[in-house]
């Protein structure tokens, strides 16, 4: 054997053995995780998220404070007043103390918001890692509200395990967060659902399904004005066939001409955050519902093809016939954007809906990215679409 072979050879078996090491390592359900949620991760180590005139907010326009789940713990949250509203109170709130606050209630931007008798609101969840302040995260807020600045406020949390908040996370402890936050909103904040938009991003469209299904399965059911997924993906055993650490290290696309491997190692998933069944639940439920999935090509961590999942199996929901791909490319309108991308859209119109005012709107951008798509226009134009079309 040459040397140059022999050198091949344990090249090849060292780097087999250490990528079986890892998929080993990722069957414990601890470690699975840890890798999934990344919440004890900050890198903005340096900048502290209880100050958030460090991501570019005006002096008290956002307010943090503790919101307490129904299983005991306890949220780290912002409620972000839009600059309209700030503006005809700037003064009153430079003087108001900084920090997170005991009692929200007791605040000027809590009794501004109560006030406002045209308030919407977006409650908009994030992905895995960092915090409420992580990324282009702050810039997504500004973003939401950007369409409708009059009277759009934005509140987001933090999940169990993630900066400030208590706990450790898991698949039904982070939808005990969504539910717990939107039950604030509607029930301490007195916000009808129909004035809320649900937005989230990556993990976050993972979490905003779940929430959302939650509450269309109640008695009597609630449906909010919109729903948002920007780069979601349609379950994690799915994702992790495709998903690339840093966009460069497959997790299992090495496994894919092995299916009873795949298949075992999804079997062992703990938290698989099934979005697409879940949106399905949603759609056959809802009366009126605007669903939008805004997903751009060049993606490198999550693939558009997984939005485009989505949007086939909320567009089968809406009736019992059922209709394959290509059934739904016919039928379904499309728009192209010239440097933007394309639009498709499915809903309202289509005579099997039943009635039911539905339309399922897909956005496909040809840039942004997973994390810089979220501070795109076609982000505030779907608030403004759920809450007016």
């Amino acid at each position: 054997m040459s040397s140059a072979f022999k050198k091949a050879y344990w090249s090849a078996a060292i780097a087999i053995g250490f990528y079986a090491a890892i998929v080993g390592v990722l069957t414990v359900p601890w470690v699975q995780r840890q890798a999934l949620y990344v919440h004890n991760l900050n890198l903005q180590w340096w900048h502290d998220t209880d100050k958030p005139e460090l991501f570019g907010f005006a002096k008290n326009q956002v307010t943090s404070f503790p919101i307490r789940t129904t299983d005991g713990e306890v949220l780290y949250a912002w409620l972000i007043i839009p600059l309209s509203v700030y503006f005809k109170h700037e003064e009153a709130f430079v003087q108001q103390p900084s920090g997170i606050v005991k009692d929200i209630k007791e605040t000027l931007a809590f009794k501004t918001f109560m006030a406002d008798t045209e308030r919407r609101l977006v409650i908009s969840f994030h992905g895995n890692a960092g915090t409420v302040s992580g990324g282009w995260r702050t810039d997504m807020y500004r973003s939401l509200s950007s369409g409708a600045a009059e009277s759009t406020y934005v509140l987001t949390i933090d999940y169990r395990g993630f900066g400030y908040s208590t706990g450790s996370p898991t698949e039904q402890g982070v939808i005990t967060d969504a539910v717990s936050t939107i039950g604030w909103a509607m029930e301490e904040a007195k916000v009808p659902p129909k004035r809320i938009v649900l937005a989230g991003q990556s993990l976050g469209t993972a979490v905003l399904s779940a929430a959302a299904e939650h509450f269309i399965t109640q008695k009597p059911k609630i449906e909010f004005a919109g729903l948002i997924l920007i780069a979601g993906f349609t379950d994690l055993p799915t994702l992790l066939l495709t998903y690339k650490i840093g966009g460069f290290f497959p997790v299992l696309g090495i496994l894919r001409p092995y299916p009873a491997l795949q298949k075992w190692f999804a079997n062992l998933i703990v938290d698989t955050w099934k979005s697409a069944e879940r949106l399905g639940t949603i759609v056959r439920n809802s009366d009126r519902l605007r669903l939008t999935f805004i997903s751009a090509v060049n993606d490198d961590d999550i693939p558009y093809k997984h939005s485009d999942a989505l949007f086939y199996a909320a567009a089968n929901a809406t009736d019992d016939i059922g209709h394959t791909i290509g059934q739904i490319d016919e039928m379904r309108s499309t728009v192209v954007t010239g440097d933007g991308g394309w639009v498709h859209i499915w809903g309202t119109g289509i005579s099997w809906i039943g009635g039911k005012d539905v339309i399922i709107r897909q956005d496909l951008l040809k840039h942004g990215g997973h994390n810089r798509l979220s501070t795109y226009a076609p982000v505030p134009l779907a608030v403004l679409r759920s809450f007016r079309g």
